[in-house]
């Protein structure tokens, strides 16, 4: 009897060990939250008509106030930097899983929820503002879900007049007597239907270096990201005056600026691809 009890209890001993062995291995993998602030210099920005009292208002370098009515831009090409500095790559081509929109009037599109990411501690995140040249096209069929957020006609970001999706879209409204401010950026084509090429590329690569390490096990980090969009007009690139017109260098609204006028915005919301590869984004928190 005393030799069944002791077995007994050797045998729960034994069972309470590997229950607990295997409540502390760490899993596999876990989340990553992106959560992205869209700011003027610090302050979240509340969107507004010309005539608002609560939306925000901006004073850029060159002395314009100006504001947003809509603000939305696409996310994509999303890879992880360990902290001995492997590379993990999000579906970096399937747009559906791996891209996003990013629009300040819809909260729910401010949380990019990255699933499965392999356990480890992470130093770097690298991203694309727009849509890579190799998947830039609107393709309903391929990317179904994509398409439904960002190529159909009722997000308006897609060009009219070509194939590819629009980068960025934002609406707004500047100086005292709130002049219509509508600045698109997307990459462009040249040629004909049937024969186009490559125009203007205007995808920009991000490289953010983490406030503090993420580590991804038994914790699921959310990354605040900070998008700073006092950097539209006083880049690090280019110090910018809106004008309306219909000059070449007029750069207001979409069918009056050239793409020249385009790149200017592009280099100072994406970076300008050699000297500044974060443009208006930084790191605000890393939360684990």
């Amino acid at each position: 009897m005393k030799n069944s009890i002791k077995y007994i209890a050797a045998l729960l001993a034994v069972s309470l060990f590997v229950s607990c062995s295997k409540d502390n291995v760490d899993p596999v993998a876990n989340n990553i939250t992106l959560h992205f602030d869209n700011t003027f210099k610090g302050k979240t920005i509340v969107l507004g008509d010309a005539n608002s009292s609560t939306a925000s208002k901006n004073t850029s370098a060159a002395g314009q106030e100006h504001q947003f009515s809509e603000i939305k831009y696409v996310i994509s090409n999303i890879r992880l930097i360990k902290a001995e500095g492997t590379e993990i790559p999000y579906n970096i081509n399937d747009l559906d899983k791996g891209a996003a929109v990013v629009n300040q009037a819809k909260a729910q599109t401010l949380d990019f929820v990255l699933s499965n990411i392999p356990s480890g501690e992470y130093k770097q995140i690298k991203f694309g503002l727009g849509v890579k040249q190799e998947l830039n096209t609107l393709d309903e069929t391929k990317f179904p879900n994509f398409y439904k957020s960002a190529g159909a006609n009722d997000t308006e970001m897609m060009w009219e007049w070509g194939s590819g999706y629009r980068f960025t879209k934002l609406e707004g409204f500047y100086g005292a007597d709130h002049k219509k401010m509508s600045i698109h950026t997307g990459s462009t084509v040249e040629g004909k239907e049937g024969a186009y090429t490559q125009g203007v590329d205007a995808y920009r690569e991000i490289s953010l270096n983490l406030t503090s390490v993420a580590t991804v096990g038994r914790t699921s980090p959310k990354i605040t990201i900070n998008a700073d969009f006092d950097k539209l007009l006083s880049g690090k690139t280019n110090t910018i005056t809106l004008s309306t017109g219909t000059g070449m260098g007029d750069n207001a609204t979409p069918n009056i600026h050239t793409a020249v006028q385009m790149v200017k915005f592009v280099d100072n919301l994406g970076g300008n691809g050699s000297s500044d590869l974060s443009g208006m984004f930084s790191i605000s928190k890393v939360e684990n």
